[in-house]
C-alpha cells in the first residue's frame, strides 16, 4: 500500500525546518549505509552529533507525523525509528534497493516495515530525483510539494533519481508496525475509513458497533506486540 499525506507539516512548520536545515552540518550519507548501500547511496546526511538542532526538528517533524491520524491508521506503529535528513545535490542518487529489513542499535532494534519520506522543499527547486517505488502494479514516481509525505511497504524495490539541479531535501523515517504483514494492513485501513465514516453519519446504529467490533478484534487476532 502506497499512501501519501498532502499537507503534513503547515507552511509555519515547513518555515521553521528549512532554517534549521540551513543551519545544518551535513556530511556523506555513506557512513550511515550498510555495504551493499554504500556502493549505491550518494547523498548527504546530518551530522548525528548535533542533538540540539535534530531534537528540533524532530519535534517538529516527527511529533507532527505520529499525531497524524493517516500515519496512525495505515501504520499501526509499534516502533518508530529516528529519521534521517538528507540533502541531494547535483549528480546525486540513492540507486534501487530495499530497505535493512532490522535497523536500529543494540538494545533498540526494530523491524522495518513501513517507510515514510517527507518532502521539506518544492519539486520546483530540483530537477530530477523522483522516488521510484516499484509495486505489484508497476513503478510509482514519486515527487510531492514541499510538506508531503509518502508512506509504503519496507520491502518494496525503490530508488532516488540522479539530481541534475538544485537540491532536494528530506526527511526519511521507517516504523515497525503492531501488523507484520502488508496486506494485512491494507485490510484493516480500509476497514478503519469505512469505521470513521459510519462514526461520523450513524454514532449510534448497531451496525457501526458491529462493525468497530470487527475491526476491533482483527487487531486483536493480528497484532504482535
Amino acid at each position: 500500500m502506497l499512501l501519501t499525506i498532502p499537507q503534513l507539516l503547515s507552511t509555519t512548520q515547513l518555515k521553521q525546518v528549512q532554517d534549521l536545515l540551513d543551519k545544518a552540518d551535513f556530511i556523506d550519507g555513506k557512513l550511515s549505509a550498510g555495504k551493499v548501500a554504500k556502493k549505491i547511496k550518494n547523498n548527504q546526511e546530518i551530522n548525528t552529533n548535533d542533538k540540539e538542532l535534530l531534537n528540533q526538528l524532530n519535534n517538529i517533524v516527527m511529533g507532527t507525523l505520529i499525531a497524524h491520524p493517516e500515519y496512525k491508521s495505515a501504520v499501526l506503529a509499534h516502533r518508530i525509528a529516528v529519521p534521517f535528513y538528507a540533502r541531494y545535490q547535483k549528480g546525486m542518487q540513492y540507486g534501487y534497493h530495499i530497505d535493512d529489513p532490522v535497523m536500529g542499535p543494540n538494545g533498540g532494534r526494530y523491524r522495518s516495515d513501513v517507510s515514510i519520506t517527507i518532502f521539506l522543499n518544492e519539486p520546483e527547486d530540483y530537477e530530477g530525483g523522483e522516488l521510484s517505488i516499484s509495486t505489484t502494479f508497476g513503478v510509482n514516481k514519486v515527487k510531492l510539494p514541499a510538506g508531503a509525505a509518502v508512506m509504503y511497504p519496507s520491502s518494496s524495490l525503490h530508488q532516488v533519481a540522479e539530481i541534475t539541479s538544485g537540491e532536494r531535501l528530506v526527511a526519511v523515517t521507517w516504523a515497525q508496525s503492531m501488523i507484520r504483514e502488508p496486506a494485512k494492513r491494507e485490510l484493516l485501513y480500509d476497514l478503519d475509513k469505512v469505521r470513521e465514516k459510519l462514526f461520523l453519519e450513524q454514532p449510534n446504529a448497531i451496525d457501526t458497533a458491529k462493525l468497530d467490533n470487527v475491526y476491533a478484534n482483527l487487531v486483536r487476532m493480528w497484532a504482535e506486540v
